[in-house]
C-alpha cells in the first residue's frame, strides 16, 4: 500500500499485555506507560485497572500530554478474579456486573473512548441458560455506562474450546448476542483479534463477514494452537513468527485487508488496531513492541 497506514487506522498497544506484571492493576505501571507515550508509532494505548488513584490520574496526565488516545480493558478484571458475567449462580453473576462497573467508573474518570468485556466459560448442556445470563449483565452494563456518557461497550470474541472457553465465541453466538442487543442498545459492538480466529477454527471470511456491521474494535495477535505439547499453546499471544505460532507478516496483511473490505479501515473515519502481544518466557518486553511494529510495517506493503 503506497498511502500510510495512518490515513487508515489509528495504531494502538495494550499495555498490560506488552508489559509482564501489570494485569493486576499494580506494578510498573507509568514507568511502562511512558515508554509507549513517548513512541510516536501508537496513537493509541489500551489500559485496564489501576489499583492507585494518584498513579491513575497521573497516568491520564501522560496519556493526554502524549496527544493519545486511551482505551480501557475490562477483561483482566474479570479473568484475575474470577469472575464469569454469564454464571448461572445470581449471586456469582452479580458479583462480575458490579467488577464491570467500577471498571466502567474507572474508564471514564481515565477519558477511555471504549471498555471491553467478555463472555466467561459455560456448559454445553446449559448454553442457552448462560446465553440469557449474558444479555441479561450486558443489558445492566450497557445501560449503566450509557447513563455516564457515550463510551461505547465491546465484547470481545473468544476462543470456546482451547484456552479461555468462552460462551462468545463462535461467529453464530456472537452474531446472536449483537443483534439481540443492538436492536435496545446503540453502544455495543464487538472487537475481533487475530489471534483468536485460528483458535475458533474459523476462517477470516467466516469469522468476520457474518459480523461486519457489528466490529467496533480490533486486536492485531498471534497464537500457537498447532500442539498442546508446543511451548507458548494456547491463548498466550506471542510476538508475530513465534515458533510453531499461526500468524506473521502475510496473515496480518489479511486481516488489515479483510478489515478495510467490511469498511472498518477507512480514510473518513480512522479506526483503532490494536497489538496485543505478550513476551514469552524472558523476552524484552521492548524487542516484542519492536517485533510487532516491523510485522505491520511489513504488512501493510503487501496491501494492494
Amino acid at each position: 500500500m503506497m498511502k500510510s497506514m495512518r490515513k487508515y487506522m489509528k495504531v494502538g498497544i495494550i499495555l498490560h499485555m506488552a508489559f509482564n506484571g501489570l494485569a493486576g492493576g499494580e506494578g510498573p505501571i507509568l514507568e511502562s506507560l511512558r515508554k509507549v507515550v513517548k513512541d510516536d508509532y501508537f496513537d493509541v494505548v489500551e489500559i485496564t485497572h489501576i489499583k492507585d488513584p494518584e498513579v491513575r490520574q497521573e497516568a491520564k496526565e501522560m496519556i493526554s500530554c502524549g496527544h493519545m488516545e486511551v482505551i480501557y480493558g475490562g477483561q483482566p478484571l474479570l479473568l484475575m478474579n474470577g469472575l464469569n458475567v454469564n454464571h448461572l449462580v445470581e449471586k456469582e453473576r452479580r458479583k462480575a456486573v458490579d467488577m464491570l462497573k467500577k471498571g466502567i467508573e474507572e474508564a471514564y474518570e481515565i477519558g477511555a473512548k471504549g471498555f471491553s468485556y467478555l463472555a466467561g466459560n459455560y456448559e454445553e448442556e446449559t448454553k442457552e441458560e448462560s446465553f440469557q445470563a449474558l444479555l441479561k449483565s450486558s443489558a445492566e452494563i450497557l445501560t449503566f455506562a450509557k447513563e455516564k456518557g457515550d463510551m461505547p461497550i465491546t465484547l470481545e470474541v473468544f476462543d470456546y474450546d482451547i484456552d479461555k472457553k468462552s460462551l462468545i465465541g463462535p461467529v453464530h453466538m456472537a452474531k446472536r448476542l449483537a443483534e439481540t442487543l443492538t436492536e435496545e442498545f446503540d453502544n455495543f459492538g464487538l472487537l475481533i483479534d487475530l489471534s483468536h480466529i485460528p483458535m475458533l477454527h474459523e476462517t477470516l471470511d467466516e469469522n468476520i463477514d457474518p459480523i461486519r456491521e457489528y466490529v467496533l474494535h480490533a486486536h492485531m495477535g498471534n497464537t500457537v494452537i498447532k500442539d498442546e505439547n508446543l511451548p507458548g499453546y494456547g491463548d498466550t499471544h506471542p510476538r508475530f513468527g513465534f515458533p510453531g505460532s499461526e500468524n506473521d507478516v502475510e496473515e496480518l496483511a489479511a486481516y488489515l485487508k479483510k478489515l478495510m473490505e467490511i469498511g472498518y479501515l477507512n480514510p473518513e473515519n480512522r479506526n483503532i488496531v490494536s497489538f496485543e502481544v505478550k513476551p514469552f518466557g524472558n523476552e524484552d518486553s521492548e524487542m516484542i513492541i519492536a517485533n510487532a511494529k516491523r510485522t505491520l510495517n511489513c504488512a501493510w506493503e503487501l496491501i494492494d
